[in-house]
C-alpha cells in the first residue's frame, strides 16, 4: 500500500474525529464529515488521484477554523505542505462574518493553485448542500446571497480544472434555479 494512501486515510480519520460532534446547517443536519469527504472526493476526481496533498487538504480544510486543531498539529501529523494549504484556506474567525466573506472574494485570486481548487470544491459542496437541505431560518434572500457570493469567490479560480469547474457550474445552476425569485 502506498504511503500516500495511508496518509489520506489518516487525514480522513483525523478530520472525522475532530469534527465528530459537528453537523451541517441544513434541515437534515447531516454529519459535518460528509462535507469534508465530498470536498476530498471532488478534488480526487478532478486530479485523477494525482495530488494526495490536495485531497488531504480537502479533508482537513476546516480543522483550523472549526476545531481546536492547531497548525502545529497538522504539520506534525501531515507535513508542512498540508498544514500550509489548510492555513491558506482558513478564515480568521476573529473577524465579523461579512468581513470574512469580503476577504475571500478579495484574496482568493492571489492564492495558490491548490487553494483555488479547494475553494471550488468547497463551494460546490456547499451549494449542493443548500439545494438538498437549506438551513432552517435562512430567508430566500440569504440563500440567493450565498449562491452569488460563492460564485464571486470561484470566479477568480477559473481556468485551472475544467472538470471541477463543471461540477461547480452544475451546482450553481441548480442553486440559482432552486432559489430564484
Amino acid at each position: 500500500m502506498s504511503n500516500d494512501l495511508v496518509q489520506v486515510a489518516k487525514a480522513a480519520d483525523f478530520a472525522a474525529r475532530r469534527h465528530v460532534a459537528q453537523r451541517r446547517k441544513g434541515e437534515s443536519a447531516e454529519p459535518y464529515v460528509n462535507h469534508l469527504t465530498e470536498v476530498a472526493a471532488l478534488l480526487a476526481e478532478a486530479t485523477a488521484g494525482g495530488d494526495p496533498i490536495l485531497v488531504m487538504g480537502g479533508l482537513l480544510h476546516d480543522t483550523l477554523e472549526d476545531t481546536d486543531t492547531t497548525y502545529e498539529d497538522l504539520q506534525t501529523a501531515f507535513g508542512e505542505d498540508v498544514a500550509a494549504l489548510v492555513a491558506e484556506v482558513t478564515d480568521d474567525k476573529s473577524l465579523p462574518k461579512e468581513e470574512r466573506k469580503r476577504l475571500q472574494i478579495e484574496k482568493t485570486p492571489y492564492k495558490s493553485r491548490r487553494a483555488k481548487l479547494l475553494k471550488i470544491a468547497d463551494k460546490t459542496s456547499n451549494l449542493r448542500a443548500l439545494v438538498d437541505s437549506p438551513p432552517r431560518g435562512w430567508t430566500a434572500e440569504r440563500l440567493r446571497d450565498y449562491v452569488e457570493w460563492a460564485e464571486a469567490v470561484v470566479r477568480s479560480c477559473r481556468g485551472l480544472n475544467a472538470h471541477l469547474e463543471a461540477e461547480f457550474d452544475a451546482a450553481y445552476r441548480q442553486a440559482k434555479q432552486r432559489f430564484a425569485t
